[in-house]
């Protein structure tokens, strides 16, 4: 649905705010880019909506070229930026219809109301923009994006400053709008909504595309497996038989954490659980834990700030 080669943008003094991207983006797909502030997710984004052109590479939407074809590209996406560019003093029903006229569409009420029922403002469709809550012009944001029927949807930020219930609301919308055909395309620093609702994750930093992943591979991948075992009695050395994991008994001596195997095989829970039997010491509880994307993004750009990637 998207394609990206090797695009780059240049600004005046030098900057190099994207550094020869490419990306691919399937139709349909949710799509998470994810990278620290000033890292070019909003530039890319720009770009591919049409709103700065780059300095070199080529942006298809759709097989349609966005700077030879720019009207058509832009019937296609709805874009929901981060700040709030709404008219205080117009009524949410007035700005969405709005924003459909300027694509240069008739007016199609049932349409409409479909679009602003599901963001549940319908009872607030006569309500001047001003008397909403941050949450809910957040809601019309994305009805404007909608209001013109695209077959992509940019959410820069889209839950930032939302409350928890509306977050939850917004991933089922996404996911609904993923269901109905429409590629998904955010950008988030709330890294369990990229774990929640993602098919795929691309991590961006200075510039430069980092890594593209399938969401599962990218925490099989990168992530750590933990075994935490937790005992009756203190225990203040390493069993010889658990010496060949990679593993540490917590300070309070009561539990014994295996992080992985030493030759970075997986880590068997029946063998453990076999080996710990024998040890004749009683075990309260066995529990596992698994790298949250969250850690995984921390240690890419970590890794990557130390030169290691």
């Amino acid at each position: 649905m998207i394609s990206i080669k090797n695009v780059t943008k240049v600004y005046s003094n030098n900057f190099y705010a994207l550094s020869n991207i490419s990306l691919d983006i399937k139709r349909g797909e949710i799509f998470a880019l994810l990278g620290p502030n000033g890292a070019g997710k909003t530039t890319l984004i720009s770009c591919i909506c049409g709103l700065i052109k780059q300095t070199k590479g080529l942006i298809k939407v759709s097989n349609f070229d966005t700077l030879k074809d720019y009207r058509k590209t832009r019937s296609l996406i709805g874009l929901v930026p981060q700040e709030f560019p709404l008219d205080s003093y117009e009524s949410v029903l007035n700005t969405v219809n709005f924003s459909r006229g300027l694509f240069g569409l008739k007016p199609d009420d049932k349409y409409i109301k479909n679009v602003i029922q599901s963001l549940k403002l319908w009872d607030k469709k006569n309500s001047s923009i001003i008397t909403l809550s941050g949450g809910m012009k957040r809601r019309v944001l994305i009805a404007k994006a909608l209001s013109h029927n695209p077959k992509i949807l940019f959410l820069d930020e889209p839950t930032s400053g939302v409350d928890i219930q509306l977050r939850k609301e917004m991933w089922d919308m996404i996911l609904q709008l993923k269901q109905s055909g429409v590629t998904v395309i955010l950008t988030t620093h709330y890294i369990k909504e990229a774990e929640t609702i993602a098919d795929r994750i691309g991590i961006i930093d200075k510039g430069e595309l980092i890594l593209v992943e399938n969401k599962e591979n990218l925490i099989n991948k990168f992530g750590n497996k933990s075994i935490i075992i937790e005992f009756g009695k203190k225990i203040y050395e390493i069993p010889d038989k658990i010496k060949d994991f990679d593993c540490f008994i917590t300070n309070d001596n009561l539990c014994l954490v295996i992080k992985k195997l030493k030759n970075n095989q997986d880590i068997n829970i029946t063998n453990v659980i076999k080996i710990i039997s024998k040890l004749k010491i009683p075990v309260i509880d066995i529990k596992t834990e698994e790298s949250s994307l969250e850690d995984i993004f921390l240690d890419i750009i970590s890794e990557r700030v130390k030169g290691e990637l």
